[in-house]
């Protein structure tokens, strides 16, 4: 029975649920549930689907997630970081007709798929790899993606369509739409006031669901004006009623560029999951267990996936407004999941005059929140290097795309990886008056060095990939003047040494020796030293030249030499 309630954790929610929250949590659903609609819809078109399509991904998502999710709060649904990855898979494989259905079905695959990747790596205990992701990465990633959303939605927000495909020939067809004439002033009006309306109550009043308000207000200004008859595009009506159990049929070509497609919104769903999740949980005193987070968001995605739904992800947004409404446990994504399905099957028409310019704004107010300028500021002043990553991902999404962005920004936090492995720090120490232990000769240059002894302290596990770095820092000292009788180095940071590394210890203990120097270790951690005695190589260095500490090896070296400091010689 543990291990059902481990693997299903909305059994142990209900099993432990306190009716005092009942009342919370059905406000918070149906406050939510104002958030959902609009939301889901809009999502669902920048992802190049049917309205339609993220109500029933909103609805599945939620239930499964009930189930399935560790989270006592967390809200899933579609994603505004999503939508141009979800587009960027499906839009190529539609081709020229653009028939929904075959787009409905990609989009379902696309999130089975992405449910098998995340509950595989769930049960494999894969949560690390959403670490491939590095902040700044992040960082770049979401700026590009802002700003390819916020290009992409222009054109609706404006009234008209552009036939464009990619960053570039968005603008190009937005700004040409605008020299043509093509701006329908009543839709830009709407679009402009929701967007307005949503950005302000955001900042001024942010428990006030400021979508919510400009839905209604746009609904109401549409019936008051006939907007529709004044060229202004309407959702019109919805289909009644929830779709059946439908398992996608696409073509086995297909498959290739879908699997790409799902990876890339793996990472990227997985990423946001688990920084979200941990964001909340501390706030409520919760631990997060990535492995189960994975299983939740896969359950939720091969739901939606087998009801016409889409990918999903979690809503940092839609989380913190349930939270602010009371809501306390899953009950509430429940609740807006049967609020949605009852305007589905009693109100389908509910949505009708909703002016197109409108879902439009709502996606480009969370395109504008999806955009960190402080944070990319930050690594400016901060870290330039960083800062320079985060703009090859952010071009990488703006310029390539979407899904060829995602693969930039993996690469460019593996490559500054291995570049900080290859290129790590290195500092010659010495002793300073007044001060304990042994210091960095660049902070302290007025550290005393003690004749015959260099001191290196190398601040990266010693692999192949920075084993020619080493060596050279070894020799450096080794040419010193006057040549130092021991180089000794402080192993406290060098976590592993590979086979690379360890033959090229051998052939610079051996070089040095020629020379009369000997290559000490002081603060080598059990592990690396057992490595080093399984590779042979106190066969070449003295056994008895590895020491617990800095101050025992700088003990020993004026035991056997009678050096005193620099400046006493």
């Amino acid at each position: 029975m543990t291990a059902i309630l481990r693997f299903i954790p909305g059994l142990h929610g209900a099993r432990t649920y306190e009716r005092s929250w009942l009342t919370s949590d059905l406000v918070a659903g149906l406050v939510l549930t104002a958030l959902l609609v609009p939301q889901g819809m809009a999502y669902a078109e920048l992802a190049g689907l049917p309205a339609i399509t993220g109500l029933y991904t909103s609805i599945t998502c939620l239930l499964a997630y009930a189930f399935f999710g560790p989270s006592r709060i967390l809200v899933l649904g579609p994603d505004s970081s999503l939508g141009p990855m979800i587009a960027a898979t499906i839009i190529p494989l539609i081709g020229a007709d653009g028939d929904p259905a075959k787009a409905v079905a990609l989009a379902s695959m696309l999130a089975i798929l992405v449910s098998v990747f995340m509950i595989a790596a769930g049960a494999a205990k894969l949560g690390f790899v959403a670490d491939l992701f590095s902040k700044p990465t992040q960082i770049g990633y979401m700026n590009g993606l802002a700003l390819t959303i916020l290009v992409g939605q222009l054109p609706k927000l404006f009234g008209f369509s552009v036939d464009a495909d990619g960053f570039i020939d968005e603008l190009r067809g937005f700004v040409e739409g605008l020299s043509d004439g093509d701006t329908v002033p009543e839709a830009l009006a709407i679009g402009v006031a929701g967007l307005a309306i949503i950005l302000i109550l955001n900042k001024a009043a942010p428990k006030i669901p400021g979508v919510l308000v400009a839905v209604i207000g746009a609904i109401v200004a549409s019936v008051v004006f006939s907007l529709g008859d004044q060229g202004v595009s309407l959702v019109g009506e919805l289909p009644q009623g929830f779709p059946p159990l439908t398992i996608p049929g696409v073509a086995w070509q297909d498959l290739g560029l879908l699997v790409a497609g799902a990876l890339g919104i793996t990472l990227v769903s997985l990423t946001d999951t688990i920084s979200t999740s941990s964001a909340f949980a501390a706030r409520t005193g919760q631990e997060v267990d990535a492995n189960q987070e994975m299983i939740g968001i896969g359950s939720a995605n091969l739901a939606a996936g087998l009801f016409q739904g889409f990918p999903v992800s979690t809503s940092g947004s839609r989380t913190a407004v349930a939270e602010q409404a009371g809501a306390k446990s899953q009950l509430t994504g429940v609740i807006g999941a049967a609020a949605i399905i009852l305007m589905l099957v009693a109100a389908p028409g509910l949505m009708r005059n909703l002016p197109q310019p409108v879902l439009a704004s709502v996606v480009i107010a969370a395109s504008i929140s999806l955009a960190d300028i402080p944070a990319t500021k930050r690594l400016w002043h901060q870290r330039r290097m960083e800062f320079g990553v985060s703009m090859v991902a952010f071009l990488g999404v703006a310029l390539l795309g979407v899904l060829p962005g995602i693969g930039i920004a993996v690469a460019i936090s593996i490559l500054n990886v291995f570049r900080r492995m290859w290129r790590p720090y290195r500092a010659e120490l010495a002793e300073v008056e007044g001060l304990d232990g042994f210091h960095d000769l660049d902070d302290h240059p007025e550290g005393r060095r003690i004749p015959g002894l260099a001191m290196l302290r190398f601040d990266a596990p010693l692999v192949f990939a920075n084993a020619r770095t080493f060596r050279d820092e070894v020799r450096r000292l080794a040419a010193t003047d006057p040549k130092p009788t021991w180089i000794l180095v402080a192993a406290e940071p060098i976590t592993d040494v590979d086979t690379t590394a360890a033959d090229m210890l051998e052939d610079l203990d051996e070089e040095l020796n020629e020379e009369g120097i000997s290559l000490v270790f002081a603060e080598m951690k059990s592990p690396v030293q057992d490595k080093i005695e399984r590779y042979e190589l106190t066969r070449t260095i003295n056994p008895a030249h590895f020491f617990h500490t800095l101050d025992d090896a700088v003990e020993a070296f004026r035991a056997e030499h009678g050096r005193a400091s620099e400046e006493d010689a």
